[in-house]
């Protein structure tokens, strides 16, 4: 297989300069010939390099370079004012020795190599790339999205096009047309199915219509078949409102509460409700460990409590929390449970049957667009003039419709749930787990914690593997790992929520795979 990455080895290096020496001067007589048969760029410390490979074979290249003069700095001056206005607004850069070797010109290498240098330039802020096109190639550097802006320059034996890429002109070009799509691993945004993308689309109508109250209706007794909670309150926002909205409720409880922590969404209720003053006591954890439940018990028997506060699905970490467990403790003791279930609501069943209050959210598990905040509860919540209207349930209680909502967000979400029926959703997903379970199993993957559930999963790092998200992002994979709490730990997760997981599973193993051997087979001749 054809698979892109970053080289950083010494011995793909030293692959590179062979292949610019048979590329710049046994091909395009650029360069004065050398005995040894390899020529070491003279910006080599400054590139960085994208090198596609055939399995374990160097396929082709590309250098990107951002430091100036470039190049072409030199045959023309400054090349800004050669440019456009919109090649123009951000940083440029300069790409030098794009080269296949032979056997693989089929177009597909170039189109790979210019499909990540598209979306490495872009997230790293470029608004254009420059290049010298050697003139033989005019026509695949047309398909790849180039132009020119400037006459030829060189030697007639070697002839180069200054020529300039923008984000947009790859866009419009062959090569974008015929890249691969790239597979999402996200947790969210969520990839929209045929069906809830033409929920969207629809004619919006007024929330205060009758078709508008029957389908919230509708989405409101699904919710309360799915969650067995009694009341359901929902609010134009995102998950983070809807955790707002809960704490805003428990501010008006008299008593202290407790607070759980094992990961960045717990500890982000905690940081909530410092803003809201509550007074609390925390039983932290390390990240991705469990919860000792004992002691919970042992705190919840010792000190009295009015709340506990924690997350079930614990994103940041892979792991589910065991809420039944603390259920059982808060019963026992007397204390009102709150739980944010946003990221595991709809991944699994689960009952809400037993907490104070719970939140949730349309996209993640449920699979539409985010913007539908959801508050559960078990007790009829009353209006409160003290807090902020817009995060007072009890506007919302007895089916009011106190503010705006999108009727096209309420259909597509109405739509979402209706996987749910006959648990079809969470079997999907149940499946999809297993299936990582049993790569686990294989030893292929490690999971950072062992009570995970059907959302997603965390792999544990590895030294001997750094890059591998960076890589496999090249190869059109995007797994999450740029969140600040998951990069500061180098961390790296594996959502199933996305319509396309199967499809794109499949390939992602076969390139991981592929990836690993490479790299274990780079570290030993290393080491040897």
């Amino acid at each position: 297989m054809y698979w892109c990455k970053i080289a950083r080895t010494e011995k793909e290096f030293a692959e590179i300069a062979k292949l610019n020496y048979e590329t710049f001067v046994e091909e395009i007589p650029q360069h004065e010939p050398d005995p040894n048969g390899i020529r070491v760029d003279p910006f080599h410390s400054e590139n960085q390099y994208i090198i596609v490979l055939k399995d374990e074979e160097l396929a082709g290249m590309i250098a990107i370079r951002d430091q100036r003069p470039f190049s072409l700095d030199k045959k023309l001056g400054p090349v800004e004012p050669y440019l456009p206005e919109n090649a123009l607004t951000g940083k440029l850069c300069e790409i030098r020795l794009l080269a296949v070797r032979k056997e693989h010109r089929n177009g597909r290498v170039f189109f790979m190599l210019t499909g990540a240098l598209s979306d490495y330039a872009y997230k790293k802020g470029y608004s254009a790339a420059v290049i010298s096109g050697t003139v033989r190639e005019q026509k695949l550097y047309d398909q790849m999205g180039f132009t020119a802006f400037a006459p030829p320059v060189g030697t007639d034996d070697a002839q180069f096009i200054p020529m300039m890429l923008t984000r947009e002109r790859y866009e419009q070009s062959v090569a974008a047309r015929l890249k691969q799509k790239s597979h999402s691993f996200f947790p969210g945004p969520v990839q929209l199915t045929e069906e809830i993308r033409k929920a969207l689309i629809e004619e919006p109508i007024s929330h205060r219509s009758y078709d508008f109250s029957v389908s919230l209706r509708r989405v409101k007794d699904r919710l309360q078949e799915m969650s067995k909670a009694k009341y359901i309150h929902l609010l134009a926002g995102s998950g983070t409102l809807a955790n707002e909205a809960m704490i805003a409720q428990i501010s008006r409880l008299k008593g202290k509460g407790l607070i759980l922590t094992n990961g960045a969404f717990g500890e982000r209720l905690k940081a909530q409700a410092d803003r809201w003053a509550l007074r609390y006591n925390v039983l932290a954890y390390e990240w991705g460990n469990s919860f000792s439940y004992d002691q919970i018990a042992a705190e919840l028997a010792n000190e009295e409590y009015e709340w506990l506060l924690m997350a079930h699905g614990e994103t940041s970490t892979g792991m589910l929390n065991r809420l039944r467990t603390v259920q059982e403790l808060c019963e026992r003791y007397q204390v009102k449970l709150c739980v944010d279930c946003v990221s595991s609501f709809g991944a699994l069943p689960f009952s809400l049957s037993n907490v104070y209050l719970a939140t949730a959210v349309s996209g993640k598990a449920v699979g539409t667009m985010s913007g539908i905040a959801i508050v559960f509860s078990n007790h009829i919540v009353g209006v409160s003039k003290s807090l902020p209207s817009y995060m007072d349930l009890g506007l919302y209680a007895n089916d009011n419709i106190p503010f705006t909502y999108s009727s096209q967000l309420l259909k597509s979400f109405e739509q979402a749930l209706n996987a749910y029926e006959n648990d079809v959703r969470y079997t999907e997903l149940q499946n999809r787990y297993n299936q990582l379970l049993e790569v686990e199993r294989d030893n292929e993957l490690a999971f950072l914690t062992a009570e995970g559930y059907p959302m997603i999963v965390t792999l544990q790092g590895n030294d001997h593997f750094p890059y591998m998200a960076e890589d496999a992002e090249l190869s059109g994979f995007e797994l999450h790992y740029k969140s600040a709490y998951l990069a500061n730990r180098g961390w790296v997760q594996l959502s199933i929520i996305q319509p396309d997981f199967e499809k794109a599973w499949n390939k992602f193993r076969k390139w991981h795979l592929n990836y690993k051997k490479y790299v274990s087979k780079q570290l030993h001749e290393l080491n040897k």
